[in-house]
């Protein structure tokens, strides 16, 4: 008689490990973005060990199971949603930070660690590890380097995939494969470390990171910029840009995330904007860097330009920003966040257009982004009990998405693409571009066992 998954799973697993209650598992299906299906699993197991992964491969190998990694379930895309009958290979447990090495600055780390806690971890060493996704006390560094996920400080820093110098990998067949370095440089074959950073769980499983680190800077300084028009925050972020300055973050929020903001946190942010910039510095000098951009910021028709006066006042600033998208989901209990990426020469067209396509359909669209990079997210707020406004909202999110490809952007940033843009990345790679990606999955995954249904 053949035996079942399960007790299979069970030969390389504790018993506590593997999950099987419908309630339970559940709660596993899927992760925060909205419209994506997703299926029941047919068990979750939560391993400790690098080889106690290589068992679940190696069983769901043998049975031809759809196996889909899970880091906390914060992503924006529907990267983590469950499939029918497969197992759900949460990796949350392998939580443990192996090495820090002031020398070398690197920080050697298993998937489960969350991003806040390695960035506490390593400060304590005088060492900063920049990427910093606005759910970075929750999220974790596999399920960043899953989606190559970006934050608030990268237009100073760079996203998740130029931290990323190694990794450790289980394959689809269960075999464990090391790819790049722990070195400073090092240019020996094709460059798979970057190949994985982003790949969602498509390819094979992270289970150990060698990771790169800064030295700690100075304490930032943050200041807040009223515009009349979001053309001229973009014009002012233009002029930032161009005149040389390395901010560590500049953010901007439209007067309808600014309203929802205030409406959930009684944050004080001035309603009356149009738009408001908050820029930052962590040089040794910020409060005259803050100064030099105040003035492009008043040139560009700020109304008013208030820099912080210390890091308290800094940090409620960004408290504001984080809480955006949090606040714009309680406008009407339900979000489609965009994830569009535009050169930062159209970011004042990309934000004009936004708020056409929201009159258009008749939603609210609030608009936070990292405008030093032009990564914008628009978030159509809607209903999610109205079928008629479930509509509109996916509609408008198509054409917020088409809008960024027209105005030469991608259609994400740094959520990934998932279930929600698979339509979408085939429009922007091409044809050509779609059947060598499926030629990658298919020399890494021949039976597309990893996370199939997702990219494409």
């Amino acid at each position: 008689m053949s035996r079942t998954l399960v007790e299979l799973l069970q030969d390389g697993l504790p018993a506590e490990a593997i999950l099987t209650d419908p309630d339970v598992t559940s709660s596993y299906a899927h992760d925060m973005a909205s419209f994506c299906a997703a299926g029941d699993p047919a068990v979750v197991v939560l391993p400790r060990t690098v080889e106690q992964v290589q068992h679940v491969m190696r069983t769901a190998t043998e049975l031809r199971v759809p196996v889909v990694p899970q880091g906390a379930r914060t992503g924006l895309s529907g990267a983590a949603n469950a499939s029918d009958g497969c197992i759900v290979l949460s990796l949350v447990k392998m939580d443990r930070i192996l090495e820090i090495s002031p020398v070398d600055r690197i920080a050697v780390v298993e998937p489960g660690v969350v991003n806040a806690t390695l960035s506490r971890a390593v400060g304590e060493h005088g060492l900063y590890y920049p990427p910093d996704p606005s759910s970075w006390e929750t999220c974790t560094i596999g399920g960043n380097i899953g989606t190559a996920s970006g934050g608030l400080c990268c237009v100073k820093y760079g996203v998740t995939a130029e931290y990323v110098l190694g990794l450790d990998v289980v394959l689809a067949d269960g075999r464990l494969m090391s790819t790049g370095r722990r070195t400073a440089k090092g240019v020996a074959g094709y460059d798979l470390t970057r190949l994985f950073v982003g790949s969602e769980g498509s390819l094979g499983i992270v289970v150990r990171a060698v990771l790169a680190l800064k030295p700690q800077p100075p304490q930032q300084l943050v200041l807040a910029a009223e515009f009349p028009s979001a053309e001229a925050a973009c014009d002012a972020v233009c002029k930032i840009m161009e005149g040389g300055h390395v901010p560590s973050l500049l953010e901007l929020m439209d007067r309808t995330t600014v309203k929802a903001v205030n409406a959930l946190a009684q944050m004080g942010l001035p309603e009356t904007t149009e738009a408001l910039l908050l820029a930052a510095f962590d040089t040794p000098d910020p409060a005259a860097d803050l100064a030099a951009v105040g003035a492009l910021c008043e040139a560009a028709g700020a109304t008013q330009v208030v820099p912080a006066e210390d890091t308290a006042e800094s940090e409620l600033l960004l408290q504001a920003r984080r809480l955006s998208l949090t606040a714009l989901e309680a406008v009407k209990g339900s979000t489609m966040i965009d994830d569009v990426c535009v050169p930062r020469s159209r970011l004042a067209e990309m934000l004009v257009g936004v708020e056409r396509i929201g009159e258009k359909y008749g939603l609210t669209v609030g608009v936070c982004a990292h405008a030093g990079d032009g990564n914008t997210h628009p978030t159509v707020c809607f209903d999610a009990t109205d079928p008629d406004e479930g509509r509109r909202a996916r509609e408008s999110f198509d054409e917020i998405m088409a809008l960024g490809l027209e105005l030469g952007g991608t259609i994400t940033g740094e959520h990934g693409v998932g279930v929600l843009k698979k339509e979408w990345l085939a429009r922007e790679i091409g044809p050509v571009g779609v059947e060598m990606q499926r030629a990658v999955k298919a020399a890494f995954d021949p039976h597309s066992l990893l996370n199939p249904g997702k990219l494409f």
